[in-house]
């Protein structure tokens, strides 16, 4: 996880931002360029019991990539060994993503299909990965000026793996 200061908009604070949402079934080109600028995100899986689960994924910008407007891909790297997400998307696709706007207290949810790619080929191109994980967005929502809390630039871990070019 990414070290971060945060502070709360007061609420005389005009920020020029409208609370407004936007639904989709695919990513539109800001949202695509947000995914690869980013750094942390949330992922909400569930078994096949309906035992939800939330963590953390995060790198070094660029370590999500977007394949399309409906296909995501971004590395598993060493964690805890618990593998609740990994365990749960293979009982379980159906997965969320929530993408938080760090500096505009935006939030991006993405729902759709997640699968586990575990071609040595594949995982090898990707440094610091131990296995892949692909996934197809079904539906996006955006919310602007979902949270009054702003945060500042990240300060990287220094264990994030470098970004494959």
């Amino acid at each position: 996880i990414q070290v971060r200061e945060h502070r709360r908009i007061a609420p005389c604070e005009d920020t020029g931002q409208r609370h407004t949402v936007a639904d989709g079934d695919a990513l539109n080109p800001a949202q695509q360029e947000a995914l690869r600028a980013a750094d942390t995100f949330f992922v909400a899986t569930a078994s096949d019991r309906g035992d939800a689960d939330a963590s953390h994924r995060g790198g070094n910008p660029g370590f999500v990539q977007v394949l399309t407007s409906r296909l995501l891909r971004w590395p598993d790297y060493a964690g805890n060994g618990m593998f609740l997400t990994l365990g749960n998307l293979e009982l379980n696709p159906a997965a969320g993503l929530l993408l938080p706007g760090w500096d505009t207290g935006s939030s991006l949810h993405l729902t759709g299909f997640a699968r586990t790619v575990w071609d040595a080929d594949e995982v090898a191109r990707v440094p610091g990965a131990e296995r892949l994980v692909e996934f197809e967005v079904t539906a996006v929502r955006e919310i602007a000026a979902a949270s009054p809390l702003r945060w500042s630039e990240p300060e990287f871990h220094r264990f994030n793996p470098p970004v494959a070019g």
